[in-house]
């Protein structure tokens, strides 16, 4: 069925253009605002939140080390944003990114280690695509509930969240499980492996696979048909419907997507950082996205910078706490209030909407 984009807008559907600006400066601010309070908080604990700060920053960005290890932690960010923003450019909300990262890592470790003989040209081909697959399917078993039987997709990917660390925790601990105490596989062959940029230093080639997919996300939400539909679906399901969109199938298809982007944050770490499943290996990279695309408003380049600031603060978190005595807990405080107050303008026009 024809696209009928003029009664798209007849029916009040909004076509996203020129917005971004104004989510730039609405999260700039949030940022601000975010370092103020815990500026405050610092003071109240008989510190000094220039030196915390400067701690910070120096910890992020205060040399090559510490600037490498801020792209390090950035990049599993970059690809979990991506994920949730694909989500939530549909209308749906992806909780399950963690187990979709989890069960991608395992699958990709494991078809490694079953066609570790193949040229590396193959290999690493094919495990990164295996991943995503099987991240792409978890997702897509949410959008599928959601369309054909009205499950809330909130509480099915989070459910699926359990269902996949289960199983990887299941076969992490028996059959591909390696010798030793520690709950991990064997090593995966060299040719299964993404590259280290740099000796010693935890930054891998997988960062030209994040900008590549952040390109790929962009083209695909503003520069074609299919990005159109998903957006317009997003916005307003009812009113794509009328204008020829098959709704259904595009959040499928968008969750479909949003897993296998997501899932990359985990195939990546345990081909790049660990070069085998351990588990556990994910400190929450899952959640942190949903926080990351919320921030960086669901665009491929807010989601990337956002990925920075988070992993600038993780970087320099070891370094404050070390130099100040600050626990490092401060920056889940920070990331905190940098969420509420980007959530507050829609938490207050809630409120009025519903005269409290």
């Amino acid at each position: 069925m024809k696209i009928n984009v003029r009664s798209l807008k007849q029916s009040g559907l909004k076509v996203l253009t020129g917005s971004h600006a104004n989510d730039l400066l609405s999260s700039v601010l949030s940022i601000i605002l975010a370092l103020l309070v815990s500026a405050v908080m610092i003071l109240l604990m008989g510190k000094s939140p220039i030196d915390a700060y400067g701690a910070l920053f120096s910890g992020a960005f205060g040399s090559f080390n510490a600037l490498i290890n801020t792209l390090g932690k950035s990049i599993p960010l970059i690809f979990t944003g991506l994920g949730v923003g694909l989500a939530f450019r549909s209308g749906m909300l992806n909780i399950g990114v963690e187990g979709q990262l989890t069960l991608g890592a395992f699958v990709s470790v494991a078809l490694a280690l079953k066609f570790g003989n193949l040229p590396a040209f193959v290999l690493l081909p094919l495990v990164i695509l295996g991943g995503m697959a099987a991240g792409g399917a978890l997702s897509g078993v949410a959008g599928f509930l959601k369309v054909k039987m009205g499950l809330n997709e909130v509480i099915v990917t989070l459910m699926l969240n359990y269902l996949a660390i289960l199983f990887t925790t299941f076969m992490v601990n028996g059959p591909y499980k390696s010798e030793g105490m520690m709950p991990q596989t064997d090593v995966v062959p060299g040719g299964a492996v993404l590259q280290k940029l740099f000796p010693g230093m935890q930054l891998t080639s997988s960062i030209f696979i994040a900008v590549i997919v952040a390109i790929i996300v962009y083209v695909l939400l503003w520069k074609t048909s299919f990005g159109f539909e998903i957006r317009a679906v997003g916005q307003n399901a009812t009113a794509a419907q009328s204008g020829g969109i098959h709704v259904s199938r595009n959040i499928i298809l968008t969750m479909v997507l949003s897993g296998a982007v997501a899932s990359l944050a985990g195939v990546t770490e345990v081909l790049g950082t660990y070069e085998r499943f351990i588990l556990n290996f994910s400190p929450g990279f899952g959640f942190t996205g949903i926080a990351v695309a919320v921030l960086g408003r669901n665009h491929p380049v807010g989601i990337i910078l956002t990925a920075l600031l988070f992993g600038a603060l993780d970087a320099g978190a070891l370094s404050m706490s070390m130099r100040t005595s600050i626990s490092a807990s401060v920056i889940s405080v920070i990331q905190g209030l940098v969420i509420l107050f980007v959530a507050m303008p829609r938490i207050l026009s809630i409120i009025r909407s519903k005269g409290v």
